[in-house]
């Protein structure tokens, strides 16, 4: 379906996304509409493409798929798109001067004549280039936001492009259409190849073979690597782009020149993983030879003070921790990490020593928060770097970090710590610092490239302690038995007995999964029960999954709310995850008055 209207007021508008709730004029209809509109003004006129939808809160909206911005059609509606703000140094007085002055001619003037402005009362010949430069950018950025459709790029898009490229961005584009897989997140490379080679590219161009390497070594990356032999880097990309070996050679050399690749022995790296890389190696040398800020001198006494029984392994961690300024601490669950960092932190509050605890996601350090009883932050807060966005952290290899003020720090869950974060993290740390990197290597993965605490450990250059017993009130927990049976390669086990805390039942028939699942969520004996599953997709996927459980355990009631989300339909009485930081949301203590930020 397809609406026309001027924009008679924006409700909402994301700054980062131009996510945008506003109000059109269409005809005599007043149309609340949503959707990604980048650089759309008050009194702009706009044709749009979508449906209806009906919203359980705010009613009926039409949700834009695509849309054109056309030019203001009326004076009275370009006097009041000048009047929004739009243009810098134009308000409302000065737009109705500008319309009343020149009528049927203002837009000519506006777009290839704006010198003329001068004649306006008030508006100096500086003052007219400026409106005229200002008026023709902003039309500029929409013509980017339009072609840019060509190549499936969204329109929440075209601001970062405009940004990168300057008002000369469809000129760029056009001359080198790949320059796109550079400059916009997300842009599907065999789009961009299709239209290039549409437009005249040749096949062997430089700038094509050159982004084809590119968009190899990105690949790579989503499957957490960091870097590509080189022999069969080319072989994939012969076969992506069907070119000639020699061709690739010589664009390999035309991005190393350029400083976009990186060529180490046989291995291949993009310019920022490489970086990345070496920084962490070089500035871990640094902390690993650097003079101690502080040293623990006669550890035996603190640990002997302590009310904890301590094993011979976590006595040696502990000894590790006063000599050296790095050290990593390492072992599976249950066997005893945790008590070493509080035995530590003991340690050094005693001296009156500044203490930072922190990990790579908000729920690994609210569970270090309540270990420790200590306070402990996510990497991104510790070093002020959530305004970066996840797609942009690896551009910003020498982006500033704040520098981390303590004696100590401890990072928990390191195995999850990418090679970017890691690189942000160390040079917070100064010299001289004592860093405690604790984690597990058997434990959940990075989701950006890289293997950080593996390779670490695996360098033999960072005094390392391996945990390898499990203590005995974690073995009564068939959870953590099992975790070190299947890194073992043994057979696990559960039952269904009331005090286990582990359930394990063999059958390979879904629906009989699903009946047994919904049945044991409904028994009295288990409480608290967490239900994980590999897939989103299928009846045991998380989606179907959820409205089996939501029917079954909490089903729709006159007496409960409900709020319609899509497709998904939230209760009253739902148990609820949350899965994205959000490091602005302001939050407030129950039972108390202070407000305050922080990343959840």
């Amino acid at each position: 379906m397809e609406i026309k209207g001027e924009i008679e007021d924006i409700i909402y508008q994301n700054e980062i996304n131009s996510y945008t709730v506003c109000t059109i004029a269409s005809g005599d209809d007043l149309i609340t509409a949503v959707g990604y509109l980048p650089f759309v003004n008050v009194g702009e006129t706009i044709k749009a493409t979508g449906k209806f939808i009906t919203h359980q809160e705010y009613g009926e909206q039409f949700k834009i798929e695509t849309f054109e911005k056309m030019m203001p059609e009326t004076i009275a509606s370009l006097e009041k798109y000048l009047s929004s703000g739009v243009v810098k140094g134009v308000g409302p007085a000065t737009a109705r001067k500008i319309v009343d002055k020149f009528k049927d001619e203002t837009l000519h003037v506006l777009k290839f004549d704006y010198q003329k402005l001068s004649y306006v009362t008030g508006i100096s010949e500086t003052k007219a280039l400026e409106i005229g430069q200002e008026f023709n950018e902003k039309w500029e950025m929409w013509h980017i936001v339009e072609f840019l459709e060509r190549f499936s790029i969204a329109p929440t898009n075209a601001k970062r492009v405009y940004d990168a490229l300057g008002k000369d961005a469809i000129v760029k584009i056009e001359e080198n259409p790949y320059i796109l897989i550079d400059v916009a997140h997300g842009v599907n490379f065999k789009e961009v190849d299709k239209i290039a080679l549409g437009l005249g590219i040749e096949i062997n161009n430089d700038a094509r073979i050159e982004s084809g390497i590119k968009y190899a070594l990105s690949l790579i990356s989503v499957n957490g690597h960091t870097c590509a032999i080189k022999e069969n880097l080319v072989e994939f990309v012969k076969n992506l782009l069907l070119i000639e070996e020699a061709d690739i050679e010589n664009s390999i050399i035309n991005l190393i020149v350029k400083k976009q690749v990186i060529i180490e022995e046989n291995w291949i790296y993009l310019y920022p993983f490489y970086k990345a890389e070496k920084n962490i190696a070089e500035k871990m040398k640094v902390l690993i030879e650097s003079k101690n800020i502080f040293k623990i001198n006669n550890i035996e006494k603190y640990i002997k003070k302590t009310d904890i029984e301590l094993s011979e392994k976590q006595i040696e961690a502990i000894k590790r921790v006063a000599e050296n300024n790095v050290c990593i601490i390492t072992g599976g669950p249950g066997t005893g990490k945790t008590t070493i960092i509080k035995t530590i932190i003991d340690i050094f509050r005693e001296n009156k020593k500044k203490i930072a605890l922190c990990a790579p996601t908000g729920r690994a350090a609210k569970r270090m928060n309540d270990t420790t009883g200590e306070e402990a932050k996510t990497l991104h807060r510790l070093l002020e770097i959530a305004k970066i966005e996840e797609q942009d952290i690896f551009k910003n290899i020498d982006c500033e970090v704040t520098q981390i003020n303590a004696d100590l720090i401890v990072i928990d869950e390191v195995s999850m710590v990418d090679i970017f974060l890691m690189n942000h993290t160390l040079k917070a740390v100064r010299p001289g610092t004592k860093l405690i990197l604790v984690g597990d290597t058997d434990q959940l993965a990075s989701v950006g490239p890289g293997s950080v605490l593996k390779d670490l450990i695996m360098s033999d250059t960072v005094p390392t302690i391996t945990l390898d017993k499990i203590f005995r009130q974690a073995a009564m927990s068939q959870i953590i038995v099992n975790a070190h049976k299947v890194n073992k390669g043994e057979t696990i086990f559960g039952d269904l007995k009331k005090e286990s805390d582990f359930i394990f039942i063999e059958d390979r028939n879904q629906l009989n999964i699903l009946s047994q699942i919904i049945r044991i969520s409904e028994s009295t004996e288990f409480k608290d029960l967490q239900i994980l599953t590999p897939t989103k997709k299928g009846i045991l996927g998380t989606k179907e999954l959820n409205k089996f459980i939501q029917k079954e355990l909490n089903p729709e009631s006159p007496d409960k709310q409900e709020k319609v989300y899509g497709q998904v339909v939230f209760r009253e009485g739902d148990k609820v995850m949350q899965i994205r930081n959000n490091y602005d949301m302001m939050w407030e203590k129950l039972g108390g008055t202070e407000n305050r930020y922080r990343g959840i």
